[in-house]
């Protein structure tokens, strides 16, 4: 196994450390916040430079192979989705944007599907699923800065909050919005360059 499919694997084992941590609920806090939440952000940063770096890696040597095209996305959403899932059950993520991005990666992937039984047609990633992977790492890292338990999606809004607390949670809130923004268009591009896949 070459050192992209190795770098993969590790990030997939990452994901249920990170649960792991969640649930430990490890005490004392660093600047308002939790140590908890520094070690999920620590692992997520980890795992997160871990899929620029395989990819980087793999099509650099020419490295690229049929498990890493499969193992790959599947690691990107299994951590995605992982670190959305521990913001909403803290309270701090509303359900709804997990299940967006949940929807989209089924439809994605059902397209996928299709695409290989139809003789292995590729769908190209469009500036919407770019812009969706971006925007959905820095938007989780932000979350995870909960300074004094007040970093929920959309806090500002009340008025509660002033400095970094503030700053933390519109930057937070504004990224995730346009992460949210950006899975459901790069979704729709996906449908409506693969629709030709479905007419029969």
């Amino acid at each position: 196994m070459n050192l992209p499919n190795k770098l993969t694997i590790f990030r997939i084992v990452l994901v249920p450390i990170m649960v792991i941590v969640s649930l430990l609920g490890i005490k004392g806090e660093v600047f308002g916040v939790s140590s908890t939440y520094w070690i999920i952000n620590l692992i997520f940063i980890i795992a997160s430079y871990t899929d620029h770096l395989d990819g980087k890696i793999a099509r650099k040597n020419n490295q690229i192979t049929t498990f890493g095209k499969f193992a790959d996305p599947l690691a990107d959403k299994i951590l995605v989705l992982g670190a959305m899932l521990i913001l909403v059950e803290d309270g701090n993520l509303p359900a709804w944007i997990p299940i967006i991005v949940l929807f989209r990666e089924f439809v994605v992937s059902g397209y996928r599907l299709v695409a290989v039984e139809k003789g292995g047609e590729v769908i190209a990633a469009n500036i919407w699923g770019k812009l969706k992977t971006v925007t959905q790492m820095i938007a989780i890292i932000l979350m995870f800065i909960n300074i004094n338990g007040t970093n929920v999606f959309g806090a500002f809004i009340n008025g509660n909050l002033t400095g970094a607390q503030l700053v933390i949670n519109i930057l937070a809130t504004v990224i995730m919005t346009i992460s949210v923004i950006a899975t459901i268009f790069s979704g729709w591009e996906y449908v409506k360059n693969g629709k030709e896949l479905l007419k029969d």
